[in-house]
């Protein structure tokens, strides 16, 4: 299987160890800033790199010819509807939360802010829609009494999101395709970045019909 990773970070370059682990070939990373430390491993790695020409979306041109799937890693882009289409299999991200609850950049404060005693991550197939892709799979963790978003991250939800996806692509390595259950819109809840207004506010419930 031949992917095409898309990133940043502590938790791009920790995926990044995982594929190159699990018998798939990653024949392409797309970064959003070339400093990145993502981009430094895959260059290390002899990884092809490929910088984004908008930060905040990702293009056709910039997915890598063969791709058989997209994954995301702490990648903040949206991976547009043209380039999911370049690869076979489209596109799986993962999110820190029990999906669909939780969607937005702020998810596991949310979590914590909210007092939820479970937490959870989720791999799903990356849409039009923010965080609103079918579920390929997903599991649940304890939140421990007084931790913090950070640790909760560190201690369960990275782990979970890294299982998790080798769980996905061995899968899809199986069955030659990919696990799908549309969420349940009626629990759906947005995490937005979590600021001083927000930290006084609930999360918003997300109406069925939005789009």
């Amino acid at each position: 299987m031949k992917i095409t990773l898309a990133g940043s970070r502590h938790f791009g370059v920790e995926t990044l160890k995982m594929l190159r682990g699990h018998g798939v070939d990653v024949i392409r990373v797309v970064v959003a800033d070339g400093e990145d430390r993502l981009a430094a491993a895959a260059r290390d790695a002899g990884i092809e790199v490929v910088v984004q020409a908008e930060p905040k979306t990702i293009v056709p041109s910039e997915i890598a010819p063969g791709t058989d799937l997209i994954v995301t890693a702490h990648s903040h882009a949206r991976v547009s509807h043209d380039a999911l289409k370049v690869a076979k299999h489209g596109g799986i991200g993962y999110h820190p939360s029990l999906l669909p609850r939780h969607r937005g950049i702020a998810a596991v404060e949310w979590t914590i802010k909210e007092g939820d005693p479970i937490a959870g991550g989720t791999i799903y197939h990356l849409s039009d829609r923010l965080d609103a892709g079918a579920i390929a799979m997903q599991d649940w963790c304890f939140v421990k009494k007084g931790e913090t978003a950070r640790e909760l991250w560190e201690r369960a939800l990275a782990p979970l999101g890294l299982r998790l996806l080798a769980q996905v692509i061995d899968h899809a390595k199986a069955n030659g395709a990919l696990p799908a259950k549309p969420q349940d819109e009626q629990f759906a809840t947005n995490a937005p970045r979590f600021d001083a207004g927000a930290a006084h506010a609930a999360p918003k419930r997300v109406a069925s019909s939005h789009s």
